[in-house]
């Protein structure tokens, strides 16, 4: 299970895809800021302004960075980094993808 003690949670969501992708942002003491969302089923393509890193924490996709061909699965329990400045399609195939991303340092 994961829990972020003295966090401040932004409430407004972060909506994407009519729906389809959801996310929260949670902001530490120290500044830095996480994402923790749904996706449900679906090929969605995102871009990066940082590295980011995507821990999926329940369920499953499959991802295809912008300068490959190659579709990496990655079960719950598994992540994959995103350069920033760069892009990613996910795909969820079944059931509801939940992820933690967290913004990583240049």
């Amino acid at each position: 299970m994961h829990t972020f003690p003295n966090v401040t949670v932004d409430a407004k969501a972060n909506v994407y895809f009519d729906g389809r992708v959801v996310s929260h942002t949670i902001i530490f003491q120290d500044g830095t800021k996480k994402t923790l969302g749904l996706i449900y089923p679906g090929s969605y393509h995102f871009g990066t302004a940082a590295p980011e890193r995507m821990e999926i924490i329940a369920g499953s996709c499959v991802v295809t960075q912008d300068d490959t061909t190659d579709a990496l699965a990655v079960e719950a329990g598994s992540a994959f980094d995103v350069a920033g400045n760069h892009g990613f399609t996910i795909e969820v195939k079944e059931g509801i993808c939940e992820y933690i991303c967290s913004f990583l340092a240049d």
